[in-house]
């Protein structure tokens, strides 16, 4: 093999070693879960929501069919036929007869029935962005929750090494007899307890990633990102009461209230009279008097409803089509206030959240981590009892724990306000 034979090969394998190399690198990338991807896994891969569009397809092309005329009917039959031998041309009156006829159903039936159908459409399209709408806020709570789990576990982690390192002083100190065996499984104790509190917060971590395996399938398992997932801020107050009234939750009722309304124009129009339309040819066999042949004929026919008795009929069902307006209005009325009650809440909630994030961020994790410190040191000159130094360590271990708590919570809340308003995202 020549040299530039060789240079080639070495040349060809350094390009495949950098694309595998590529390749692993870009796979390792994609193996942390992010918020986003997470959104667009469940969005793309959901049932409901493809169920829901399949339903929307169905009611749009459901409302074309039904302001449609009925099928026309063709009539055939032979009339006046003898008995004795079936003769068409031995009696005069004998006829074959084809006909066809039309239904026109009462006054502006189909076109609010069409009607109705289009507003079940929109209700269901609306019902579609609203199931997105909650895949969206689920799955952003679920992920958050996790997230406080994961990161629960690393300052869990964390803290044991110095709660190790505290049984291991106690143990020192207890040999050289400066303090009680009491402290000694003290220490021991409060290490064994947060080893507790990691196998639970371990549990609750497999919990949420099991809610999340409905949406994402497998690659709920897979390792999350440690960045903190953020979401775009929610809008004022003001502006999300005023958008409740657009809100799917409430865009899907009132188009049931529409098609209901509907309904009961339909139910309006059967006090009018409904036609039937006919035009018939009758074949005449056999010959006149004179030998010539008999002249066919044609008939043409309206049949007319004639609704004079309505009270058991027209009556009941206006009365029952207003009622279930009614009903419907009202179940509108009622997503609306408990939506207005969520938002008054929820808002309350992250204002309330952000006022104890700001808390903890500027005073509480700083003054927990002095006074630690403190502690320690005191601890070690002789100073202050072992159950001092406990307090303090287990203090600031909860307050950092509270501390990523409530990010979650208001991050969570902030979730909540983000389905009022309808963001867009889901969409």
């Amino acid at each position: 093999m020549s040299l530039s034979d060789t240079g080639k090969r070495r040349f060809i394998c350094r390009i495949i070693c950098v694309i595998l190399l590529q390749s692993v690198l870009f796979t390792g990338a994609r193996a942390e879960l992010g918020l986003s991807d997470a959104l667009q896994m469940a969005l793309e891969a959901d049932p409901a929501v493809s169920a829901s569009r399949f339903r929307a397809v169905a009611l749009q092309e459901q409302s074309v069919a039904d302001g449609q005329l009925p099928d026309p009917r063709l009539t055939l039959g032979v009339f006046n036929v003898p008995l004795d031998d079936l003769s068409m041309k031995k009696e005069g009156s004998s006829q074959l007869r084809t006909g066809i006829k039309q239904a026109f159903p009462r006054g502006q039936t189909l076109r609010y029935r069409k009607h109705r159908t289009e507003w079940l459409s929109k209700a269901e399209q609306a019902r579609t962005r609203l199931t997105e709408q909650q895949i969206t806020r689920d799955v952003r709570e679920t992920y958050l929750e996790l997230y406080y789990q994961e990161q629960a576990a690393e300052i869990i982690e964390q803290n044991r090494d110095l709660f190790q390192q505290l049984v291991d002083i106690t143990r020192a100190h207890y040999a050289s007899g400066r303090v009680s065996q009491q402290d000694v499984l003290q220490a021991q104790l409060e290490l064994s307890r947060l080893d507790d509190r990691a196998t639970q917060i371990s549990a609750q971590a497999d919990v949420q990633r099991a809610k999340l395996t409905r949406w994402i399938g497998s690659a709920g398992w897979q390792p999350i990102a440690k960045t903190f997932p953020a979401l775009p801020e929610p809008a004022p107050k003001a502006e999300l009461r005023a958008a409740l009234a657009r809100h799917p939750a409430v865009a899907s009722a009132s188009a049931q209230v529409e098609a209901d309304q509907q309904m009961v124009k339909a139910a309006r129009e059967q006090y009018k009279p409904g036609f039937d339309v006919g035009l018939e040819y009758r074949k005449r066999f056999g010959n006149e008097a004179d030998g010539g042949d008999r002249p066919d004929m044609m008939a043409a026919m309206v049949t007319m409803d004639l609704p004079l008795f309505t009270g058991k009929r027209q009556d009941k069902r206006l009365v029952a089509s207003q009622q279930q307006t009614e009903a419907a209005m009202q179940v509108r009325e009622q997503r609306l206030r408990e939506m207005q009650r969520l938002l008054e809440s929820d808002y309350a909630r992250w204002q309330r959240l952000g006022e104890q994030q700001t808390l903890y961020r500027e005073h509480l994790l700083r003054e927990a981590s002095e006074n630690s410190e403190a502690a320690l040191t005191s601890y070690q000159n002789g100073i202050n009892e072992f159950n001092t130094l406990m307090r303090a360590r287990i203090t600031e271990l909860d307050v950092r724990l509270q501390d990523i708590r409530i990010r979650v919570d208001r991050s969570k809340a902030q979730a909540r306000l983000l389905f009022l308003e309808a963001d867009g995202e889901a969409q």
